[in-house]
């Protein structure tokens, strides 16, 4: 069953554990914030459940925890940012700001970051730019190459994520999250955490054949499927979605992408990230836009449901409720991960903060 603990001690645990891997304070902070805004929404793949990779790699001795992100190269319009070879959350939220900025100048700023490993969810930074009143749009490769192309035999690919965020009604922003595959990893990962299948469409064994075990993926060489599942059912778009967020990320920070030769399975570092603000007012009265957007999305939650128990919502929404829910009720964390967490927390010497597992 799983454990329910208040969002503040979830943070609390977060920046102990990274504090004792030796992050600074201030980078921990800001690096508890981000997977615990995943935790908070109901990402769950991109939250705690990281903790255990983020330990290997650490272990292996290939992240950088004391590293600073530094600005290689800019324009008043765009920058080059080196991570520094460590986690990605902070290098990437010091990215989408440094674009914010640009923008409320410009009216545009583009920056990619370079060098460095996963930086959990890409909304978190999504919601940077609609906060500001910006259009926002992320992306980012990723470490992990587990999808073929369509009609492949062979990975080829990652999750490759993407956002695209707009501000409209206070608090309630576009923000459409998702990866180019049927689910993210993590959730494959979390369903191997607990010892529970996979529903049907999620992964292939390594001969390519559909199956419900998330071991076949995790640990056995088979695979992610692109989204839409099987060709028939059109996995050739999230396949063209894949190949798009590396241009945009690996391609432009001038890392490898998934499919080159040396670009080795699993290498946490190596990753970079695409953030693009624009400044509406560019085009129109920013406040006007906002109204607008915000009127868009109130007619599609309007829609007549096929369903009383599933009313109709936007992008932002689900994660929304999911949030609001927790902030009363606590972040549940799985038995199996809160038992992985709290021996990796004892191996480094961290606080432990949420109770018996």
């Amino acid at each position: 069953m799983p454990q329910n603990a208040p969002f503040t001690r979830h943070l609390a645990q977060l920046a102990a554990i990274l504090r004792a891997w030796g992050m600074t304070e201030a980078g921990a902070a800001e690096t508890a914030e981000i997977l615990g805004y995943a935790d908070l929404h109901g990402i769950d793949s991109h939250g705690m459940s990281m903790l255990p990779p983020y330990d290997i790699w650490r272990r292996e001795g290939r992240l950088n925890f004391q590293s600073v992100p530094s600005v290689v190269k800019q324009t008043p319009v765009s920058a080059l940012v080196d991570g520094g070879g460590g986690l990605g959350h902070v290098p990437a939220a010091f990215g989408m700001r440094l674009a914010v900025e640009k923008a409320k100048t410009s009216g545009i700023g583009v920056v990619v970051v370079r060098n460095t490993a996963h930086f959990g969810a890409c909304g978190y930074y999504g919601l940077i730019a609609a906060n500001a009143g910006m259009i926002g749009m992320v992306s980012t490769s990723a470490s992990g190459v587990r999808v073929p192309p369509t009609f492949g035999a062979e990975a080829r690919l990652g999750t490759d994520p993407w956002c695209f965020a707009a501000p409209g009604e206070p608090g309630r922003p576009f923000l459409l999250d998702m990866a180019t595959t049927t689910v993210a990893f993590g959730r494959v990962r979390n369903k191997a955490n607990e010892g529970l299948p996979t529903p049907a469409g999620w992964v292939l064994d390594a001969k390519g054949q559909p199956s419900t075990d998330p071991l076949d993926t995790a640990e056995r060489g088979g695979f992610l499927t692109s989204l839409g599942g099987t060709p028939e059912n059109s996995s050739h778009k999230g396949y063209g979605l894949a190949m798009m967020v590396n241009i945009l990320s690996a391609g432009l920070a001038g890392e490898t992408f998934p499919s080159t030769p040396g670009h080795a399975r699993g290498n946490p570092i190596g990753l970079a990230h695409f953030f693009l603000a624009m400044d509406p007012n560019l085009f129109r009265d920013g406040a006007e836009f906002a109204a607008s957007v915000a009127g868009f999305c109130q007619e599609m939650r309007a829609t007549p449901s096929v369903d009383a128990a599933h009313k109709v919502m936007i992008a932002g929404d689900p994660e929304r409720a999911t949030a609001q829910r927790r902030r009363v009720e606590g972040v549940p964390v799985g038995s199996g991960l809160l038992a992985q967490v709290r021996a990796l927390a004892e191996s480094a010497g961290a606080e432990w903060l949420l109770g018996d597992s």
